[in-house]
């Protein structure tokens, strides 16, 4: 009964994902159908010009190998060396799946998956894909922090959401009593933790998880230890997560001014890295829906953009998505994600941390 229930489950998450962008692609067709939107978003579309979408592409794509690069930084601060075309095409696998499959391992698991058969030092190898995202956000979130606090700050900003009704309602009209709630929950886990009829079933639990435990938590030590000895690489990491961004979004304001967006390159800023954050959320496939929805509300709600003129705007960003990811999709045919005997580099070798070396 077990195993029959277990490969079901499997399938749950990639059907939310899945109904998820049905919902909002069924809804967005009904949307277009009414008041002859569907003609004025291909209106502000005919406005655009090819060129200047090239050229948007062309940026993209380049910021793809950046990020790739800013990843293979971060490897080499952890003695793992692997070549840098190696970390590309692992990059864009990782964004193929990102974009395009439903199922519930995400891009930055299958890079971390793949990464460790080029190397034998695979918990750094891993660790560095999701140090890699988490160094990204970061970097993003501050740069819409930033962007906000010298752009719009003073001016038409967003107000907080407060319901009428509906649990959020609830939630705030009572927000001190969920609040007691929750203490009140960790006060009993408290007691039941420090009972000491229980000591007994939970020490033995704990023996059962403490080696496990203590030598993943001694690797992630030395990681950081790593990490921390070479600042210039995060510094570095950093720079390059800024210039990329800058770079995409000051390419997406030309070609909004293209379709006739009469809206400042601050708000850009401002908002395509918030709506960026939203993307890793796995709510959806690849932010799908989700991400457009955020952006189109912003646009239109804060900067003042006709609805269509928004929507075509981050349908082109999705496009540009979505054909960024299709070499993914060739590596992952030709398996050119898998190691060759000649590429890998045992890790057993001394090596000296060095990021200065040319890119091969």
């Amino acid at each position: 009964m077990l195993a029959a229930a277990k490969p079901k489950s499997k399938y749950i998450f990639a059907i939310l994902r899945i109904a998820v962008v049905t919902a909002g692609l069924t809804w967005g067709i009904l949307w277009l159908r009414q008041a002859d939107r569907f003609a004025a978003l291909v209106q502000v579309l005919r406005k655009m010009n090819l060129w200047i979408f090239a050229a948007v592409l062309g940026v993209f794509i380049l910021s793809q190998l950046i990020i790739a690069l800013r990843w293979w930084l971060l490897l080499r601060a952890q003695s793992v060396f692997i070549k840098y075309w190696t970390a590309v095409r692992l990059f864009l696998l990782g964004w193929f799946y990102n974009n395009f499959m439903p199922g519930s391992v995400g891009g930055d698991f299958v890079r971390a998956w793949y990464v460790t058969r080029h190397t034998d030092k695979r918990f750094q190898a891993a660790l560095s894909v999701f140090v890699d995202r988490a160094l990204g956000l970061f970097t993003t979130l501050l740069i819409a922090a930033f962007c906000y606090t010298v752009f719009l700050s003073g001016q038409r900003a967003i107000i907080a959401y407060r319901p009428k009704d509906g649990f959020l309602a609830v939630f705030f009209t009572h927000k001190w009593l969920f609040a007691a709630v929750v203490a009140a929950a960790a006060a009993v886990l408290a007691v039941i933790v420090l009972y000491r009829p229980v000591n007994p079933v939970l020490a033995k639990l704990f023996s059962s998880i403490r080696a496990p435990v203590f030598t993943i938590f001694a690797k992630f030590k030395n990681a950081a230890i790593m990490y921390f000895t070479s600042p210039g690489t995060i510094i570095a990491a950093v720079a390059m997560t800024v210039f990329l961004q800058v770079m995409v979004i000051t390419a997406f304001w030309f070609l909004g001014v293209s379709m006739g967006i009469d809206a400042s390159v601050k708000y850009y800023y401002v908002f395509f890295t918030l709506t960026w954050v939203l993307g890793p959320v796995p709510v959806s496939i690849g932010g799908a829906v989700v991400v457009e929805a955020a952006l189109v509300w912003l646009f239109t709600n804060v900067a003042g953009v006709a609805v269509e003129a928004a929507l075509a705007l981050a349908l082109c960003q999705r496009i540009v998505w979505m054909l960024t990811s299709l070499p993914g999709a060739v590596i992952h045919l030709v398996g050119a994600h898998l190691p060759k005997d000649d590429t890998q580099i045992p890790a057993s070798k001394d090596f000296s941390i060095d990021c200065t070396k040319p890119v091969n």
